[in-house]
């Protein structure tokens, strides 16, 4: 495999001598093998710079390896191997098992290294001294609270398929702010495949068919896809209530306007790669004409209308490390003179770096702390917006696009996330979706229906006519079906449904579903044109036109006639019953009053030389409990002042 990629490598000019050339600065790549595009963005780099004899200043010179395995003891040989040839710097594109064998090597011997990905979980240096590596993606864990947040999810479920997938959950939670929009993971569950991804939704609808579910998918583009599609072509699970949130950077990748199944279901995910900027198009030309010119010498087809974010941060790797070097050489025209010797790299006077431990120490490469200072001074733009780092090799001053799937399986940008402002929604600008072109009017449509009067019946025939087809019928929906055929030039055929039902949920029946719902999913027909009530069962499995009747549930009361006030129309807030409550209760206050009185005046003795001014009988009882007092000069007052609290009631 390595012998294959230097040939094309030589092929391309990138490691054959150059006409003109100053310098050769060699460096080393080590690649996993599955990265074709990462590679291929890697080779067309080095062309761009090295086809470049007027404004470079340099020539590179590059040894690839490309491994298979996360074996630590035989990527150690490679890297020894790649040392041995006396490299200025190595750039890599492994999973996160290789990746911390390529990381200790790189800080031991002081090796710059610059990869388009970190894992989620890098060990820094145990001296503490300068880290020799680089990471080209940025953190982008905030960015996806941020939309959760946007979004207002309170629960998400959590789907992920890799090691590195569930420390990038832990590191979300460690992103969380204790507050009111905290959020909730529900689920989380590692995946095999998609099958075991839509086994695992299964048992979610099982649970809970009709609340909302968020899933935070963390996968790659494929394996997003297929389970994606999977889920739509699935009439057992529901659509509407799905939202995805795919938190890798895989929406660069190229998704299929043509493949309908994506825009059945909310997506939302990250882009690196502003494909509306001028330097990024111009770069998808050229690409595009360079694999043109190799596919037409292999006979391969490769589309190069996109660029995944990996392929992306791998070339503009490629160009920090230009950019380096070329401030190097600037600053310093000979600084790499007394390293090349008669065409070999000598390093603190040794030929290359030596991996030999029987001495117990290393010798590291002399000038790998200066070029990885210079490496986080870098500043310039790539494809994947403005490049800059960090002290501790981190992106920073970069930007996120926030895509959704339309309906047409087109995306459209709705926010943008930088690292410095957080979450800022955009105008989204939604491209319409196109109507079928194409309607097929040499075939007839099948479509079931079910008698009920006044929407289809069967036509009363008259002594000897015999009625046959589509005449057989009447009614509402007969009328609107001819119309709708009228109008779309096409054929159809209408047929009772054969058991009779409008259709319901049914596991004794093939496709779950009995009735006209049942024949739809089974797909014996291809309509249906009735009286069918809308429910939210019956659309997870159906897709609905807009209802041409609505009946709601009315409650209807007679409208009060309206009466000119009397002398009693104080009463009217009462009824009989009431005001005769009143009264009794009025008299018994009354009569419990003088029998109190009167038991008083028996028993208590009264006092020596008082005289009583007058008896409390029956009638004085009666006006007290009306609020009068006798011997009170202003009787007028208190009576409107009752009159007033009287009709202060009637009024409340």
């Amino acid at each position: 495999m390595r012998a294959t990629l230097l040939a094309s490598l030589v092929a391309l000019g990138l490691l054959g001598p150059s006409p003109g050339a100053t310098d050769k600065i060699p460096i080393g790549a080590i690649f996993e093998q599955g990265t074709e595009e990462v590679q291929a963005a890697f080779k067309y780099a080095m062309l761009q710079h090295n086809q470049n004899i007027t404004a470079r200043r340099f020539e590179l010179q590059a040894y690839v390896d490309v491994i298979n395995t996360a074996d630590a003891f035989k990527l150690s040989r490679i890297i020894c191997s790649q040392f041995s040839r006396g490299v200025f710097l190595m750039l890599g594109a492994v999973n996160p098992d290789s990746f911390d064998t390529l990381h200790s090597y790189a800080n031991t011997f002081q090796m710059p290294f610059v990869t388009p990905w970190f894992p989620e979980k890098v060990l820094a240096p145990s001296s503490g001294l300068l880290d020799h590596a680089i990471s080209m993606r940025p953190d982008y864990h905030k960015a996806i609270i941020d939309v959760i947040r946007y979004y207002g999810w309170r629960k998400i479920i959590y789907l992920y398929d890799s090691h590195d997938g569930l420390l990038r959950l832990q590191q979300i939670y460690q992103g969380l702010q204790p507050g009111n929009d905290s959020i909730q993971v529900e689920t989380v569950k590692r995946l095999q495949n998609v099958s075991d991804a839509i086994n695992f939704l299964h048992n979610i609808e099982e649970l809970s068919r009709w609340t909302p579910k968020y899933i935070v998918l963390d996968c790659p583009t494929e394996m997003a896809k297929e389970i994606v599609v999977s889920h739509v072509r699935d009439i057992t699970l529901g659509k509407r209530t799905y939202h995805y949130l795919l938190s890798g950077l895989i929406m660069d990748d190229r998704w299929e306007s043509e493949v309908i199944e994506y825009g059945a279901i909310n997506i939302t995910g990250f882009r690196i790669v502003d494909t509306s900027r001028r330097y990024v198009r111009e770069f998808l030309e050229g690409w595009r004409k360079v694999e043109s010119g190799i596919q037409s010498n292999t006979g391969t087809a490769i589309q190069r209308d996109t660029i995944s974010a990996q392929a992306a941060l791998m070339y503009d790797a490629v160009s920090v490390m230009i950019e380096v070097f070329n401030k190097l050489l600037r600053k310093k025209p000979d600084m790499f003179r007394s390293n090349v010797r008669r065409g070999q790299v000598f390093n603190n006077g040794s030929r290359g770096l030596e991996c030999n431990y029987s001495k117990n120490w290393v010798t590291p490469w002399e000038h790998g702390d200066k070029i990885s200072r210079f490496l986080r001074k870098v500043e310039l733009d790539g494809l994947t917006g403005e490049i800059r780092f960090s002290e501790d090799g981190r992106r920073t001053n970069y930007t996120l696009h926030v895509m959704e799937m339309t309906v047409n399986s087109a995306m459209v940008k709705v926010a943008e996330w930088t690292d410095e402002k957080g979450f800022t929604p955009v105008a989204a600008k939604y491209v319409r979706l196109k109507p079928f072109a194409e309607i097929e009017r040499n075939r007839t449509y099948i479509v079931t229906t079910i008698e009920e009067a006044p929407y289809i019946m069967m036509k009363t025939t008259e002594p000897g006519e015999v009625l046959t087809g589509n005449d057989r019928f009447e009614g509402y929906c007969k009328d609107l079906a001819d119309l709708i055929a009228k109008k779309l030039d096409i054929r159809y055929e209408l047929r009772i449904v054969k058991d009779g039902y409008y259709g319901s949920e049914n596991s004794d029946v093939k496709g779950g579903w009995d009735g006209m719902v049942g024949e739809l999913v089974r797909k014996e027909a291809d309509i249906a044109v009735a009286a069918l009530t809308i429910t939210r069962a019956r659309e997870r499995v159906l897709d609905f036109s807009e209802h041409f009747m609505d009946l709601g549930i009315s409650i209807m009361i007679k409208k009060p006639a309206k009466q000119a006030p009397g002398v009693f129309s104080f009463m009217l807030p009462f009824g009989r019953e009431v005001w005769a409550a009143i009264f009794c209760a009025y008299l018994f206050v009354t009569c419990v009053m003088y029998i109190a009185h009167c038991w008083r005046q028996t028993v208590a003795k009264p006092r020596v030389n008082i005289t009583r001014i007058h008896d409390f009988d029956l009638a004085q009882n009666l006006v007290t409990q009306l609020g009068l007092r006798l011997k009170i000069n202003l009787w007028m007052m208190q009576i409107i002042s009752k009159m007033k609290i009287f009709f202060g009631i009637k009024r409340n």
